[in-house]
């Protein structure tokens, strides 16, 4: 009989520990997701030290395009929690810390000195940027267990950069990438299944594996990920698959399901939860967001031989 589990997406906890040679092994493979916290706030010797830890990330030339917002202001951690989709452990967290590629930072710096500066318009620099700023907030995440805390990744401050450039009154050429919520767990999490070195370490090439081993890895991964069918499900994913890849593939797609009888992890990811017709759209408003925070390389790039810097 298929579960009805609403709360398997992420993988199923493991439960396993296992034997490593030292503690920094530990906390990085055994690493979870944190959505429960205490109320207890984060002693100002614990915030430096995890904060450091982000500060020395490595970087590109070593110039450290980012910068952190930390807030612990109640009233803001429960305005990000709705914009970001309704997450409560947003507004629980001891703090919240919103991590942004910052040229502004640079740009002022290279205009103090007299240097040119291009990189708002540079993909190449946004690129590298991007890459600094989440090893920034990796590093963090590790510090924080390492100290005894929890955290988690919020993507969906995508869904809400306007605001959240409000919120924090961001300039010109400062952009969020991830929020990460940190605090004082209330259970330790147990960390969650993932996919073996089978099939994501790859030898000198990219080695393709076959059908059936991707497949088992997968359930592997997700064992217990059978979703009931109910009429609403069924009708959603043949909309989605209708829109996506047309009415033969709608058809193929719901009679598998009934035959198989439930849905798939791999159905319920791409058909409900993360909607394979949805997701894709708007992408003409993230390059508009992208322009209106003052990046400018998704254009030709055109030298300002005349502006007084």
């Amino acid at each position: 009989m298929a579960k009805n589990n609403q709360l398997d997406h992420h993988g199923d906890p493991d439960g396993s520990r296992g034997s490593y040679p030292n503690e920094t092994m530990r906390l990085v493979i055994e690493r979870a997701s944190c959505r429960s916290f205490a109320p207890k706030q984060i002693e100002p010797e614990v915030m430096d030290l995890v904060l450091r830890a982000g500060a020395a990330a490595a970087s590109g030339g070593n110039l450290q395009p980012f910068s952190i917002i930390r807030t612990e202001k109640r009233q803001t951690a429960e305005r990000l929690a709705e914009l970001c989709g309704g997450q409560p452990w947003i507004a629980e967290a001891a703090a919240n810390l919103l991590f942004c590629i910052d040229y502004h930072r640079l740009e002022r710096w290279a205009k103090l000195e007299t240097a040119p500066f291009t990189a708002t318009c540079s993909f190449r620099h946004f690129w590298i940027s991007f890459q600094d700023t989440v090893i920034a907030a990796q590093n963090i995440c590790t510090a924080a267990d390492a100290m005894g805390l929890g955290s988690v990744y919020i993507g969906t401050v995508l869904e809400c950069l306007r605001e959240v450039r409000t919120i924090f009154e961001l300039p010109a050429g400062v952009f969020p990438v991830v929020l990460l919520s940190m605090g004082y767990p209330k259970v330790r999490p147990e960390p969650r299944k993932k996919l073996g070195l089978g099939v994501i370490v790859h030898s000198e090439k990219y080695n393709e594996i076959e059908d059936h081993a991707l497949v088992a890895a997968y359930d592997k991964k997700y064992p217990q990920s059978k979703f009931e069918i109910t009429e609403d499900r069924l009708a959603t994913i043949e909309v989605v698959c209708r829109r996506t890849y047309g009415e033969a593939f709608a058809r193929e797609c719901i009679a598998r399901i009934k035959s198989q009888g439930y849905i798939s992890a791999a159905q319920n990811y791409f058909g409900l939860h993360y909607r394979a017709d949805d997701l894709p759209q708007g992408n003409e408003e993230f390059l508009e967001i992208m322009e209106e925070f003052g990046f400018g390389w998704l254009r030709k790039y055109q030298p300002d031989v005349n502006a007084i810097r």
